[in-house]
């Protein structure tokens, strides 16, 4: 009858050692003597025996997973079904699961400051990617004042103490005003949630394209939520009460601006002739609307392996600092 062999401890017994010779042996450590280390790994390879993720992340104090965090401090009614969210968590997806570890996803509403230092103090995860600061910065620099591995997607300024990989959103800002400028706009709504810090920068990269130009622009600042379902009555509403149609839409986000491509045609006005529109982000939907959706491009595949990176090296024990990725004008028939 064949030696079933399930565990080290099976194993061990075959091989006529203790299980932590064993151990030690498939762990390739030098106090096993070669001959007693190859006897073991040919027993294990017989019967098909490997040692389990689990049993290895107990000896490593390792858990095998990377929680992954949307905090939404800014905007309370957004989901993670959110298209940019879900490309992103996807992409992360991806990267995790080929270096073996499971993905834990959390959508917080941060009611308290001591959001992170809770989830962090369960001790479930071996790191943290958070996707978005929000209005969370503070929360994210606290934590990271003594917790090592975490990284945000996000924005950069200067005197943060959180490690952030994600687009220049000041210059992105500048490059889409500028764009719609060039284009002949002498009117631009910004349309966007400034409390989040990443847009609150391209807002400021949109003011000061708008000075750049010397005068003859003016810049209306328009507060629109991310989620789609809110937005539209947003820009609805504004449209409804506004004397003149601005001629130049600035969008926070693609979703932004593929519902407003969609209230403005509502209207019976043409998308790019009456009112020229740019988004930000590029996602895929952007490439597929009517009109196809012109855009500032984040690079999120790019950006989703600096996270990963990054993250892996601070559970390493080694710091690393934030990256700041270029953005790029992509201009398709919306402008």
């Amino acid at each position: 009858m064949a030696v079933k062999v399930r565990t080290i401890y099976d194993l061990a017994e075959l091989a006529g050692v203790s299980p932590a010779t064993v151990s030690r042996a498939l762990a390739g450590k030098q106090v096993v003597s070669a001959k007693t280390a190859e006897r073991i790994r040919k027993l294990a390879e017989e019967h098909g025996f490997s040692p389990s993720s689990i049993a290895r992340n107990l000896r490593t104090r390792r858990r095998g997973a990377i929680g992954v965090v949307i905090p939404l401090g800014h905007e309370r009614g957004q989901h993670i079904s959110d298209p940019f969210f879900m490309t992103l968590i996807g992409a992360l997806a991806d990267e995790l699961t080929e270096r073996g570890f499971d993905l834990v996803l959390s959508r917080v509403i941060p009611d308290r400051d001591n959001w992170l230092q809770k989830m962090i103090d369960a001790d479930r995860v071996d790191g943290f990617i958070v996707i978005g600061q929000s209005d969370q910065s503070k929360v994210l620099d606290a934590a990271a004042g003594h917790f090592l591995p975490m990284v945000a997607w996000g924005a950069f300024v200067q005197g943060q103490v959180h490690c952030s990989v994600g687009t220049d959103n000041y210059l992105g800002g500048r490059l889409a005003t500028r764009h719609l400028i060039e284009r002949g706009c002498r009117t631009i709504a910004f349309l966007g949630n400034p409390r989040a810090i990443e847009l609150s920068l391209r807002l400021e990269g949109a003011r000061a394209a708008v000075a750049e130009a010397g005068g003859g622009v003016e810049l209306l600042e328009i507060p629109t939520h991310l989620a789609a379902e809110l937005s539209g009555e947003e820009i609805a509403n504004y449209l409804d009460h506004v004397e003149k149609v601005p001629d130049g839409f600035f969008a926070a986000s693609d979703m932004i601006a593929l519902t407003a491509i969609q209230v403005l045609s509502a209207r019976g006005l043409s998308v790019p002739d009456d009112v020229k529109v740019i988004g930000y982000d590029d996602l895929a939907l952007a490439r597929t609307s009517v009109p196809p959706l012109t855009t500032i491009r984040q690079d999120i595949s790019g950006g989703v392996t600096h996270l990963v990176e990054n993250l892996f090296k601070r559970i390493e024990g080694k710091a690393t600092g934030s990256v700041v990725l270029n953005p790029e004008l992509i201009v398709r028939s919306s402008t």
